[in-house]
């Protein structure tokens, strides 16, 4: 009976340490990301798709999230549709172009900003709306980022 309890524990034990070793992994894979814009966007022929960006950054996600919605609140060419602190995500129009930006931890002081928009015919690229306030979120949180290369 002993002898089962130590094995049990034994394996209890080891199952802790190796979620927390793949937890530690995953974190440090984040870092070493940490501040790349990653960019998807399509336009197809009929004029509407899609555009997104994403950075992992250095910063407590909650503080990032406040950030965002202090400077779109600034902006008064932006129209806030919706905006929740325990989600961190914000929804913002400009025309007909709709935005959503969300701010998720991925540790403490570790968190993925993603901002998406729509894309219609009518509109230039816009990369002025979802990079562009990635960037600036990016500065107004003293943290440099850089486009990726792809």
């Amino acid at each position: 009976m002993k002898l089962r309890k130590w094995f049990l524990a034994s394996i209890a034990v080891a199952s802790l340490f190796s979620t927390v070793g793949a937890q530690a992994q995953w974190v440090m894979v984040a870092r070493a990301v940490a501040g790349r814009v990653e960019r998807m966007t399509n336009k197809p022929a009929n004029g509407t798709g899609y555009d997104v960006a994403t950075v992992v950054l250095e910063a407590n996600a909650d503080k990032v999230y406040d950030t965002a919605l202090k400077s779109l609140q600034a902006r008064t060419d932006l129209t806030i549709t919706s905006n929740d602190a325990k989600s961190r995500e914000i929804k913002f129009s400009k025309g007909d172009q709709v935005a959503s930006m969300q701010a998720t931890p991925l540790g403490d002081k570790l968190c993925q900003l993603v901002v998406a928009s729509n894309l219609t015919g009518a509109q230039p690229d816009a990369a002025s709306v979802v990079v562009q306030g990635v960037l600036k979120v990016c500065d107004q949180m003293h943290v440099v980022c850089t486009m990726s290369g792809n």
